[in-house]
């Protein structure tokens, strides 16, 4: 008989997985690697991962890094993936807590380190459509090329090790932190240092008893919604990864019986969940400089989506940066040139956040045929060292606000392409937990 809480999760989209872990002779600074999507112009950086790994058990073998994309044989290592999985299975390499959510705290130095929680999502209730009513949806705009090649990696395998960050907005603080402040009741699973300046990680299994009072959590929170626009779950990291899981089980749902479709295990993608009001949570703006372009081919373009812009000089990033920071109506932006620094104040702008007026005017310049690039940058420093050379322009964004990200979402869809991030590169999750996906 179904637990009566473990059912009322599932209603909302939220599944008890049963989570893979090595076992404890696995040395799990070895085996956890970071986000198959950082760091992909360093391949040094990999080829550090590779010497530290060795010939230990690790999910470097169990993932395709996105900096070898490009390689000529990208089948050849997808075979090696799905082969290591299955001899990972083969060897009883892990231990296995049915039915479980873990809390998990992450540490990267300086600050009260982030919590989250590792539960099962139904791919069911997720849709990346920009106008998606579904309690899971994108964030940011899902670039459709980006599905295909990840579907090659993930089609065939029998297990999932994701990097996944959703987002839920507990501003009561119900869910995850009551939690912590039980976790010394609650077992221990792992406790480790992460390699490569990754700081430590530590998780917690949440007991059977726990259940029920997160299932009546989880309700509040979701009774607290518009019915019609019931966003539950919002993307932070890994929403390509979470979308090609989709694109997997729709096809996998096409060969099912009505009741298999219900418990496959395909139909579920194991996520992080954290609170958006977690303080060690921090949000970044993703600034942009553009290249091989005229101060007045910008301003032209920026004229046709807004009903007017004011410039207003000032003396240095710093002075920049506490603009942006402050809240008001007006929307604004940093921009920086070979001739120095401003603040630009639009008027009626087209989209209701700076990233995405922005976006709409560097998409219109790069649509012609024309010398013009763009990159998006990590850092105000290296936005102004950049986009003051001859030639650039540097933009800078506002960070999103918390309190207003998940009404963004709701009002406008998808955000803009990036337009923010979730911590630097060190700072994102790394692979540890893992779940079967194939009935094996």
């Amino acid at each position: 008989m179904e637990n009566n809480a473990i059912g009322r999760l599932r209603r909302l989209g939220v599944g008890t997985p049963d989570i893979l872990i090595p076992k404890k002779n696995v040395d799990l600074k070895k085996w956890a690697v970071v986000a198959c999507d950082q760091y992909t112009s360093e391949p040094e950086y990999w080829q550090r991962v590779e010497n530290y790994v060795g010939d230990n058990p690790s999910t470097l073998r169990l993932i395709y890094p996105e900096a070898y994309l490009e390689e000529k044989d990208p089948q050849k290592r997808i075979d090696r993936i799905n082969a290591t999985m299955a001899k990972y299975l083969k060897e009883d390499l892990f231990d296995t807590y049915k039915e479980s959510f873990f809390l998990v705290h992450r540490t990267t130095g300086e600050g009260p380190g982030r919590w989250g929680l590792i539960v099962a999502l139904d791919l069911e209730h997720y849709d990346y459509a920009e106008d998606s009513k579904t309690y899971v949806r994108a964030t940011e705009g899902t670039i459709l090329s980006r599905i295909p090649p990840r579907k090659q990696i993930r089609k065939d395998a029998p297990l999932e090790f994701p990097h996944i960050l959703v987002l839920i907005s507990d501003q009561k603080k119900s869910i995850i932190e009551p939690l912590i402040d039980q976790r010394k009741t609650l077992q221990k699973v792992y406790d480790t240092d992460l390699m490569e300046g990754g700081g430590h990680v530590t998780a917690y299994q949440v007991s059977e008893d726990r259940l029920d009072d997160l299932s009546l959590a989880f309700e509040s929170l979701h009774a607290g919604l518009d019915p019609q626009n019931p966003l539950l779950f919002a993307m932070g990291d890994g929403n390509h990864s979470l979308a090609t899981a989709k694109a997997c089980w729709e096809d996998i749902k096409k060969t099912l019986t009505t009741e298999e479709i219900a418990n496959h295990p395909a139909r579920f993608a194991l996520v992080e969940l954290e609170n958006i009001f977690d303080p060690g949570l921090v949000f970044e703006p993703i600034h942009r400089v553009l290249f091989s372009i005229s101060k007045e081919d910008f301003l032209q373009e920026l004229g046709k989506h807004c009903s007017s812009f004011i410039f207003e000089n000032v003396e240095n990033l710093n002075e920049i940066e506490s603009i942006l920071d402050t809240k008001g109506d007006l929307q604004k932006f940093g921009y920086a040139d070979e001739d120095g620094l401003s603040i630009v104040t639009l008027q009626e702008p087209q989209s209701s956040i700076a990233a995405g007026t922005l976006q709409a005017v560097i998409d219109s310049l790069l649509s012609d045929q024309n010398s013009i690039s763009v990159d998006y940058i990590h850092g105000a420093d290296v936005t102004k060292n950049i986009g003051t050379k001859r030639g650039n322009i540097g933009l800078f964004l506002p960070a999103i606000e918390k309190s207003t990200f998940f009404d963004t979402i709701i009002a406008d869809g998808a955000l803009p392409r990036k337009t923010f991030s979730m911590g630097e590169a060190h700072e994102k999750r790394f692979y540890m937990e893992g779940r079967k996906i194939k009935n094996i």
